[in-house]
């Protein structure tokens, strides 16, 4: 594989479990895998929760900002990742697709948002290992 793989995280309002999943893979991916987010119904801005959780694991999302869903972003992805939220994604053979049920921090207080955000780097750890294999 000559280019570097890349994936895609959907959530509906891109501002959580998106954002965290796609910080997360681009701190431990340390640039060998192109990174996207995106949501179909975008928020305002990124979960204040979500921020300090990643803040307190030493990664910077307060510049972030929650962006729409395009079908290039999805044409463009080897990998797209929904996050349990029933997010439909365009369809395109030859994409790996998966679902990640997890739950939502909306509205949450950083100690909610903390096992969440660890299971996402759990997830995100894994999904490193299975697309650039040591």
């Amino acid at each position: 594989m000559s280019q570097k793989p890349s994936v895609l995280f959907v959530c509906v309002h891109n501002a959580g479990r998106s954002q965290m999943a796609a910080a997360f893979l681009t701190t431990l991916s340390q640039g060998a895998i192109e990174v996207r987010s995106a949501g179909s119904q975008p928020a305002e801005k990124v979960n204040p929760s979500a921020v300090e959780a990643m803040a307190e694991v030493g990664i910077d999302m307060s510049a972030e900002i929650p962006k729409v869903l395009t079908t290039e972003a999805v044409q463009d992805s080897d990998v797209v990742i929904t996050m349990g939220c029933g997010d439909e994604c365009p369809y395109f053979p030859g994409k790996r697709y998966e679902d990640w049920v997890l739950e939502d921090p909306a509205g949450k207080g950083v100690e909610s948002v903390r096992p969440i955000r660890d299971e996402i780097k759990t997830r995100v750890e894994a999904l490193i290992a299975s697309l650039a294999p040591a």
